[in-house]
């Protein structure tokens, strides 16, 4: 019996390990789940998309992964590769997946219905935490109750005002969630400083209070953090009514905490504000972004690439999805491009990486792109809440 047990302990040891070698081998793993009343079958949805007008670089194929997502906004996975999504126009979140490792999502389950703009989404350690205006709600083990979620108040004194008050959010390496609170308006100097600002909140806290982690920031639909530096990089969106070019949106990179960069008094690091500039310091005593991303671009999500599905150049490059702006005579963004950044943390460029959801000589716009999320295999999703689907982005040689 001693030696049954023994060889059933190392066949069992053995299996985990090749599970765990087959999940970090880069392939795409069919999660299989059971028929409940939330549940929605979506392989055969079709998407109203101009997939042949997508340009993307050599050796790049971008496909429909998952139909029928109104208005599909922020993503975040777990460890499976189930997907789960927020909404801000829409009041339901949702978790997609793949059943049979296909590489396109099978099934849709409605994890909440009747919230108030649920933008963001975060997956740590088994649960789900979605953001919606004022709360945090927590789904615990959401992966084994798909069928039956339920959620928990974790925190539910951020402001109420609509006015930016969607959310991403993300876990950082400290463990620690982020949660940014948009200015309450296009150009305001409030007397709260919760407002433009980076939050973050310890979830399992007896008794959660956000912290302010960085000021002056107008409003970020987007963040990550570095694979190498662990240093929070994000996507901010700047002020309208100052004209077509006027100023760049940002991408700005947080080297410590209480950083301030520079809303309302300052914009894209050397616009001083025609309202409020009078009253900040000099520009200089703001951080500087990393980048100008273009006047009303709308940058949102903001991938870190990890994988090995990609070209080498693209490894611990930012991925960027341009929602695209309407405060401009001449639409710009609604593309997704790649900002290179260098050894020494630096960025040197930006390149374009899948566009054509805007007619440049038209200007009809049948997309948006929204965040981006790696596979385990290595392809990018990207959100679409105009076309209320999400593509998958995948590479071959």
């Amino acid at each position: 019996m001693k030696t049954l047990k023994i060889l059933s302990l190392l066949l069992s040891a053995t299996f985990l390990s090749l599970s765990a070698s087959c999940q970090q081998s880069g392939k795409l793993q069919g999660v299989k789940t059971s028929n409940s009343s939330n549940k929605r079958d979506i392989s055969k949805a079709q998407a109203d998309v101009k997939l042949d007008r997508i340009k993307l670089p050599d050796g790049f194929k971008i496909e429909v992964w998952a139909a029928d997502v109104p208005n599909a906004r922020s993503l975040s996975m777990s460890e499976e590769g189930i997907v789960f999504v927020g909404n801000r126009q829409e009041k339901n979140v949702y978790a997609l997946v793949d059943e049979n490792g296909d590489g396109k999502a099978d099934s849709k389950f409605i994890l909440a219905e009747g919230l108030r703009m649920p933008n963001g989404v975060a997956y740590k350690d088994g649960d789900l935490y979605v953001a919606e205006v004022s709360r945090i709600l927590r789904f615990r083990d959401i992966k084994n109750n798909l069928n039956n979620p339920k959620f928990e108040v974790v925190y539910d004194d951020y402001p109420t005002d609509g006015h930016h008050g969607w959310k991403f959010i993300a876990f950082g390496p400290d463990g620690m969630l982020y949660v940014p609170v948009g200015a309450p308006c296009n150009i305001c100097e409030s007397k709260d400083e919760i407002y433009a600002s980076i939050t973050r909140i310890d979830p399992n806290a007896a008794n959660p209070q956000p912290e302010i982690y960085a000021h002056g920031v107008r409003n970020t639909v987007g963040f990550d953090w570095h694979p190498v530096t662990g240093e929070l990089w994000f996507t901010d969106n700047g002020r309208d009514m100052m004209g077509d070019d006027i100023p760049d949106c940002e991408l700005n990179k947080v080297t410590e905490k209480g950083q301030h960069f520079g809303y309302p008094y300052w914009h894209a690091g050397t616009v001083k504000d025609p309202e409020f500039g009078n009253k900040g310091k000099a520009a200089s005593e703001y951080v500087q972004p990393e980048a100008k991303l273009g006047a009303h671009v709308a940058p949102l999500g903001i991938r870190f690439y990890e994988g090995s599905m990609f070209p080498a150049d693209f490894k611990n490059q930012a991925i960027i999805a341009k929602h695209g702006s309407w405060n401009r005579s001449k639409k710009s963004g609604y593309d997704v491009v790649k900002v290179e950044i260098d050894a020494n943390g630096k960025v040197i460029g930006e390149k374009p990486f899948a566009s054509g959801w805007l007619n440049e000589a038209t200007q009809e716009v049948w997309g948006r792109p929204v965040d981006v999320q790696e596979l385990p295999d290595g392809s990018l999703l990207i959100s679409d809440d105009v076309a209320n689907c999400i593509y998958r982005v995948s590479y071959t040689l």
